[in-house]
């Protein structure tokens, strides 16, 4: 039995094709401005590069932001309970999931059976985002993927009192005029990012194993300050940003099969 599941983010598009055991096949594209057009075409795609046809998948469950834009799936889940899916998948002792995308952010407490305990969202300010870290690099003059590594160039840090991005960019044009090297205002911009993030952790709670999904925790300064901020140390899955997606075809599959 083969099952999709399709993650529609507000930033991209993941798909992933699933046999029960392990994933056949995935692929991510960005979202754009025509996140049903782009997401009918990534499926099929996939389908071919894989080998089979749309008559051999026997579920298709869609979640993520714009998972009604996918007219193809069988049914819609939320993308709290296909996160928790995923990252069971990879991590069955996890207790804890810190997942930040391209404009939200969640933290989600995990008991047995993937069960999600509690979980807190934070889909309304780009603070603490993928978005936001997007200005800064802008701001600083840097690729997106290098912010990271940049970061961890340094042990120190700065203090970046607004995250708000428009008075951050400020904040860091100003840092930028007094001298700060570049790699000292990431220290403290990934500082700031994680203590807001964190500070979602007394809603839900904190505890042992700690996961990070979604595309920014394939930026290291981030998973860094993470550790440093909450005192744990944090694992982060081989491609993060498809956890959605897998957990998405794990549940299609699990429903399909009973």
């Amino acid at each position: 039995m083969i099952t999709c599941g399709i993650d529609i983010g507000s930033r991209s598009i993941e798909v992933v094709l699933f046999d029960g055991a392990q994933v056949i096949e995935s692929a991510k594209i960005d979202t754009g401005a025509t996140p049903t057009e782009n997401a009918e075409n990534t499926f099929s795609t996939l389908l071919k590069s894989a080998g089979i046809t749309k008559e051999e998948v026997g579920k298709i469950l869609a979640t993520g932001y714009g998972r009604n834009y996918f007219l193809g799936a069988d049914r819609v889940a939320s993308e709290i309970l296909c996160h928790a899916a995923g990252v069971v998948y990879h991590y069955p002792s996890v207790h804890t999931v810190i997942d930040i995308g391209g404009q939200d952010s969640k933290m989600m407490q995990i008991g047995a059976n993937s069960k999600v305990l509690n979980f807190i969202m934070n889909d309304r300010c780009a603070a603490g985002t993928g978005k936001f870290i997007e200005m800064v690099a802008t701001t600083l003059s840097l690729p997106l993927e290098e912010t990271g590594k940049k970061a961890l160039e340094t042990d120190e840090s700065c203090e970046i009192s607004s995250m708000c991005a428009v008075f951050a960019e400020s904040e860091i044009i100003g840092l930028l005029h007094k001298g700060v090297p570049t790699p000292v205002i990431l220290r403290g911009v990934f500082k700031s990012i994680a203590k807001r993030i964190l500070g979602m952790a007394g809603k839900v709670g904190i505890q042992d194993d700690v996961v990070f999904t979604g595309g920014v925790a394939l930026n290291p300064g981030v998973r860094e300050a993470l550790m440093q901020e909450s005192g744990y140390d944090i694992k982060v899955p081989g491609e993060p940003q498809f956890t959605g997606a897998l957990g998405a075809a794990i549940i299609a599959h699990r429903e399909a099969t009973q």
